[in-house]
Formats: C-alpha cells, structure tokens, sequence
C-alpha cells in the first residue's frame, strides 16, 4: 500500500496509546491505575443534558451554519466579554468540532509550507505534529533556567524572517504552569511589533488556583482592529469536562474567520447541531460545575504535590492550574519513555513520558483522578523506584515483592 511520506512523519498520540494499552490491561482484570489521563471525572453539566436532550426530541437535528448556529456564537461572545474584557461580533467567532479541529483549521489558514511557528517546551504532544501536518517548520524553545515559563528574549532570539506563528498555552498542558502577566504582556507587544500571529490555546483557561486568575491578552494588545494578529481557541472539553462533545471555538478577525470557516466547510461541513446545543446549555446555564470543578482539582493538586515530597530525588514545580503537573524523575531514569514503561508494566501505573512534551527525564502526572488513584499511584510508583520504600506492597489483591535495583 502506497503511503504519503508526510504521513510516515506524523508521529502517534503518545497519550492515546497510553490510554490503549491501559484499557487493554483493565480488560484482563489488572488493577491498573491511570494517571496519565487528560479528562476530569465529573459528569457533564444537567444543563448541557437538558438543551442537548430538548434538540434531540425535537427531531430537527440537521445541517447548521458552517461556522456555528448563532445561539452559540452568542454565548461565546459573552463569554469572551465576560472573561476577557473583549468585545467581538458574531464575525469573529467560529465554532469548530473540537478546539484542536479548531486549531488546525487555523494552522492550514495561516502557514505555507516551511513557514515556522514557535512552541515553547514544555507543549502540547500535538503542536509540533499539526504543524508538520501543513508542512510548517515547529520551533520549539526551551528554558534555559528549568522553568516552564520562557522568557522573552528567548521567544525573541528563535524568531526568523520565516516566523509566522508562537503559540501560547497557559494555563499550560503538561506542566500546569499558569504564565504571568508580565509575559503575556511581553509576547503580545513582541508579536505585534514583528507582525506575527499570537496563538493563545486557552482550552484550560478558568482552571486557575491559588485564588488567581487568568490573563487576557487583549489588555495589553494595541491593535484592536479586523488586522489583529492575537487569536484565541477555547472549547468546553476541560473547563466543563465534556471531553466527549467535541465544541471548541476560535476568536479571529473577521478576515481570518472567513478563510477559516472556508476550510471547515470543505472538510467537517459543520459542527454537530445537538452537540452545539449542548454546548449553549454548559455556557448559559449554571456555572457551579466549573468552580466545583476548580476547587476539587486544587485539593488533588495539593495531595499529588505533598505525596510527590516525599520521594528523594524528585523535583516538582507547583502547578498553578490545569490538571497535570510535570515531576523531573531524571534522577531514577534519564529515559522517560524507558521509566514510563517500567511503571506501567512492574507497578500498573499509567504516566506519560516527558520526552513526548520536550521535557526528557520528566514524566507527566494527572490529579483529576479520585484521591485513592493518586495516593495509591504514586505509592506504587515510590515502591517500583525507591530502593528505601517497602519491598512489598499489594497492587489489587496480589501481593508484589520488589525484586530488582
């Protein structure tokens, strides 16, 4: 069978085929403990269910508007003035099947082949990939300092004559690094001054703790006009926990909306009508789930870091939002992927490889899990590496000696 060679580059989800092999092993009755996962384990809001199922029995689930029913677009539109402090018009919002269907639409409107957009590291598994995928050049600039926030003159040395995009994501997936205003401000003024497009991926916006909130960037941004390069992308998937319902949405000039919503209609036609009025619900109805939400992931947050000191060797930066956090375990393995394996297949414990997210030797822990997963997890994982840990210990209801150095 004849295959692209671009499609030979592009590499598999690591987290998919995490999630894969997880399944897999719960299928054969293994008690295996997921902390690699990238959902949140509440239920989808009532008032998502109750618009999605008032759509449903009224048997008119048809075609909509490529770029969103107007309902829709409203409500986002107060959400972005809500959250943001912007005002926008239904011209420069486009609903997509997702914010990462959301995001390629984007990258195939904005890149010719070898133009270059730069990621900060530590990123998103798919960044790197989706700008492959529309023969861009991914750059990816990493702290020199070991912090997860990069500095400006860093962004501002990887820019090239061939630069057309940096993409921002904060708070940030896998770190949970929530990054300050004084960046944000730094890299809106920067990519107006070079006239580049700033990405800013805020599908974790609101999942902020610590009593802190997230940065708008339209605050500091002087171009307000249709010529702006600042676009954002949310969607419901992590703020709502409706992984499962696929609405994400782009905030773009109206110039770039049109070219987008282009796109969209010569591939996806639209976003799903029932799906869309699902998502109405989530956003107009009450908004108790995401604050609950908030404060449940912040106490996990706080048990997943205390458990985390107690390993020798082990350092953690304290995320500040989000669901992850991103531990250096260098210290027991310089291959992530090596240590990753080990402790799926000796302790049954999921993680993901820091080397996925251009972080090697760091491994990339979940706490949107129940408190027992974690606790249990990473007990497993104290037991699978630290020679001073207990020998045994009981993974489901067999008992397990450790046996190796």
């Amino acid at each position: 069978m004849s295959i692209s060679h671009l499609a030979k580059t592009i590499a598999t989800s690591p987290t998919l085929k995490l999630n894969e092999k997880a399944a897999l092993l719960r299928e054969q009755g293994q008690a295996v403990i997921h902390l690699g996962t990238g959902e949140p384990k509440i239920k989808t809001p009532i008032d998502a269910i109750l618009a999605a199922s008032a759509k449903l029995t009224s048997a008119e689930v048809k075609y909509t508007p490529t770029d969103g029913i107007p309902a829709l677009k409203k409500a986002i539109i107060r959400y972005t003035e809500d959250n943001y402090g912007k005002v926008i018009g239904p011209q420069n919002v486009m609903v997509a099947p997702g914010a990462k269907a959301a995001l390629y639409s984007l990258f195939l409107a904005i890149i010719n082949p070898q133009d270059e957009v730069i990621i900060p590291a530590p990123y998103w598994v798919s960044y790197p990939e989706m700008v492959k995928m529309v023969y861009g050049v991914p750059v990816i600039v990493k702290p020199l300092d070991g912090r997860f926030e990069p500095k400006i003159s860093e962004i501002a040395a990887a820019i090239t004559s061939n630069t057309k995009a940096v993409i921002i994501n904060s708070p940030n997936n896998p770190s949970g690094a929530v990054y300050s205003a004084e960046f944000v401000k730094g890299v809106v003024e920067l990519c107006e001054n070079k006239k580049i497009f700033l990405i800013m991926d805020d599908i974790y916006h609101k999942l902020i703790f610590d009593g802190n909130e997230a940065v708008s960037p339209y605050q500091y941004a002087k171009d307000q006009s249709e010529n702006s390069r600042l676009i954002v992308i949310n969607g419901l998937s992590k703020l709502y926990g409706m992984t499962g319902f696929r609405i994400g949405w782009v905030i773009a000039p109206k110039p770039l909306i049109e070219v987008m919503t282009n796109i969209q209609g010569q591939t996806v036609s639209c976003p799903s009508a029932l799906l869309q009025s699902a998502a109405i619900g989530a956003l107009t109805g009450m908004q108790s789930v995401t604050k609950s939400l908030n404060m449940t992931l912040e106490n996990s947050r706080n048990i997943m870091m205390k458990e985390l000191q107690s390993f020798d060797g082990v350092h953690c930066i304290k995320p500040g939002g989000t669901f992850y956090c991103l531990p250096d375990f260098s210290h027991y393995n310089r291959s992530s992927e090596a240590l990753s394996n080990m402790l799926l297949e000796r302790a049954l414990v999921v993680t993901v490889p820091g080397k996925e997210f251009g972080m090697e030797g760091h491994l990339r822990l979940s706490y949107c899990g129940s408190i027992k997963e974690i606790t249990e997890g990473l007990q497993r994982i104290k037991w699978a590496l630290d020679p001073n840990a207990p020998k045994e210990i009981f993974i489901g209801d067999r008992k397990c000696v450790r046996d190796w150095k």
